[in-house]
């Protein structure tokens, strides 16, 4: 059968519930969904009022006074970023939101302009059909230790003093270190005196500080009940929207100091720039002078390039009357003569002998929690469950509507900023991959371990809720030569690995102010894939978009049974699907075709079966013969 299609205007239909089921989700009639997803947006990480990316310093410390409002855009200009999303295929958003935006001004402390702002927004995607998951999102831990997520307030309840981290090298912040900012080097925050601090007291506060305690509570119990009653506040605002699918637990969640085997030796894998050990961040916080590594990543991995002295003279990284937590709690002392002691080297390494495992004994139990307390508030919320690395065994009685959520990123494009399409790195073995198919083949592979794990999960069904290109790659050449050649031929070659797996996700990212100059206004970050720099024609949906050639693309939205293939061929714009029936299931699989790698319409072929074509919707629908177990259809562009 063919068929010749023109498009017409866009009129969207509201997302239909879908829930979670045997590894996947699904819709109410029984069909596989298959979300396509963008988290929305990288500049939800910083404050609005004031405008405040990472490379600003003014006012970087008035932490209580901001609001993330129009986070990630003006509710007027809601329309015209969702059309554009949902022309180029997308039905599926992570939206960002962070528990500083929530609660800035102090513990319990609720901006309720700011969650009027997320209801409104929120409601206005389910108008364009989206699905929604909710993200409260953090990278290490706060802006004021190099990421975004947690209010300053958590780090002084604490008593940590964030105008002395630049001087004790308690983290690299681009906001207080200015420009130029060492690339891809806020991961080695993890590590560093302040959110190593942070993540250990919020996961395993009992267990490694049992003597610190805020306002007679002890200080896990108090973080995470903040943290817990902060996203309460938008589940409540947002419970009974049916086009909402729940809440992300805890972005990229990290042990921080949590299994440390010797606080005098390095662990961390993010060693980048100045490194000191648990031992030396702990003495420079105390502004005690440290001769430290420093480190370097490059095509080899990374490596060490040699040692810098550190002098924080004579300043803390903790507030005035307030000794070092860890001292408090026993890890150090000072002798008589007034000498730094380490007591216990292993002192994160085990509790009471134990040895610790920080999936299995800390991070479950906090996202078990996290699901109690969320579904008390919406019984109906999906929660999507994140790990540090590979998930401990999930318990056997579980929570109904949960899915695992994890990240992943081709690391050689992601950390060197360049696309080699003949060498990537192997996470599971530590080892380099060479050859432009072995590195397509891996990259297959290394995604289709995440659905492997979910089996430890009890089976929840797997989106990728993280991965994506960095748009300015080979210092930003596409930018001056207006070749976005590399870009595309390493967005087509993600999705590719994606797509053969069959897997949900949600691409990082969509940022609406993204710049050349800027990316993404965080941390120098620029995977957007839309910038205003790129925009030649505000009136035309695809000004702005990056790598379109490769990023906007057929694909299945809902299948009535198994999926087997897919491809798509970015030089010929020619698709194909092949799916197996589900005995039983007389549905339509539904195939969204968008309209701009098929200015002239397409043609299309089918095995068997009927089908008819929705094009306002953009949408073939396809009933195939039910005598047939293996069905087939084939799209092509149709010629001017």
């Amino acid at each position: 059968m063919n068929v010749e299609v023109n498009y017409l205007e866009i009129n969207q239909e509201s997302g239909a519930v879908i829930k979670p089921k045997d590894m996947h989700f699904c819709d109410e009639q029984g069909r596989r969904v298959m979300l396509r997803g963008v988290n929305l947006g990288g500049n939800c990480k910083y404050p609005s009022i004031p405008d405040m990316p990472s490379h600003i310093e003014e006012d970087f410390f008035a932490h209580r006074n901001v609001s993330f409002c129009g986070r990630p855009f003006p509710l007027e200009e809601a329309d015209r970023h969702y059309a554009r999303l949902r022309s180029w295929g997308f039905n599926c958003l992570r939206f960002l939101i962070t528990w500083e935006a929530i609660e800035h001004a102090g513990p319990g402390i609720y901006d309720e302009e700011y969650l009027d702002y997320v209801y409104q927004v929120v409601a206005k995607a389910g108008e364009y059909g989206f699905y929604v998951l909710i993200d409260p999102h953090q990278d290490v831990w706060s802006r004021f230790t190099g990421g975004d997520g947690a209010p300053g307030w958590t780090l002084e309840v604490v008593g940590l003093d964030m105008r002395g981290f630049k001087a004790t090298a308690a983290a690299i912040v681009h906001n207080t270190h200015g420009d130029p900012f060492p690339r891809m080097i806020w991961p080695a925050n993890y590590s560093k005196l302040a959110a190593a601090t942070m993540f250990t007291l919020f996961f395993a506060g009992n267990a490694f500080a049992p003597k610190t305690k805020i306002e007679g509570v002890p200080v896990q119990e108090y973080l995470q009940s903040h943290y817990f009653q902060a996203v309460q506040q938008v589940v409540a605002r947002l419970k009974g929207m049916s086009h909402v699918l729940g809440y992300d637990s805890f972005n990229e969640p990290s042990p921080g100091w949590i299994g440390w085997q010797d606080v005098t030796r390095h662990q961390a894998l993010a060693k980048m720039g100045d490194t000191p050990t648990p031992w030396q961040a702990m003495q420079l916080g105390e502004g005690i002078p440290q001769e430290v590594e420093t480190w370097k990543i490059g095509l080899r991995g990374i490596r060490r390039t040699g040692r810098r002295k550190i002098d924080p003279q004579g300043q803390r990284a903790w507030l005035p009357g307030h000794n070092c937590l860890w001292r408090a709690n026993g890890v150090w002392d000072y002798d008589g003569t007034g000498v730094p002691v380490l007591n216990d080297p292993e002192y994160f390494a085990a509790v009471d002998g134990w040895p610790v495992d920080f999936n299995r004994d800390f991070l479950t139990p906090f996202l078990q929690e996290y699901t109690r307390q969320v579904q008390s508030a919406d019984p109906n919320a999906t929660i999507f469950v994140e790990y540090d690395g590979r998930p401990s065994l999930w318990p056997q009685e579980k929570p109904k509507n949960l899915a695992y959520a994890p990240h992943w990123y081709e690391p050689v494009g992601l950390m060197l900023k360049r696309y080699l399409p003949g060498i990537t790195f192997d996470q599971e073995r530590n080892k380099i991959v060479l050859g432009r198919r072995r590195v397509q083949k891996q990259m297959v592979k290394e995604l289709a371990r995440f659905k492997e794990q979910s089996r430890l999960l009890n089976d929840m069904p797997v989106l990728i809720g993280e991965t994506g290109i960095a748009f300015d790659m080979h210092k930003g050449k596409a930018y001056n030569t207006g070749d976005f050649t590399a870009q595309i031929k390493a967005m087509d070659r993600l999705l590719q690995a994606l797509e053969q797996n069959f897997l949900d996700f949600t691409l990082w990212n969509y940022t609406p102010d993204n710049t050349n100059e800027r990316g993404d206004g965080w941390n120098g970050e620029d995977l957007s894939i839309f910038s205003l720099s790129q925009q030649q024609d505000p009136k035309d949906i695809n000004s702005g978009g990056r790598a379109l050639e490769a990023l906007v693309r057929p694909w299945p939205v809902k299948i009535a049974g198994e999926p087997v293939k897919v491809k798509y061929n970015i030089k010929t714009r020619k698709f194909s699907f092949r799916f197996r029936q589900q005995p039983g299931l007389e549905k339509d699989t539904e195939i969204y075709v968008p309209a701009y790698p098929y200015p002239h319409g397409f043609e299309l072929w089918v095995s068997d079966g009927s089908f008819s074509i929705d094009t306002e919707a953009r949408i073939v629908r396809w009933r195939p013969d039910p005598s047939k177990r293996m069905h087939i259809i084939k799209l092509s562009p149709r010629q001017p």
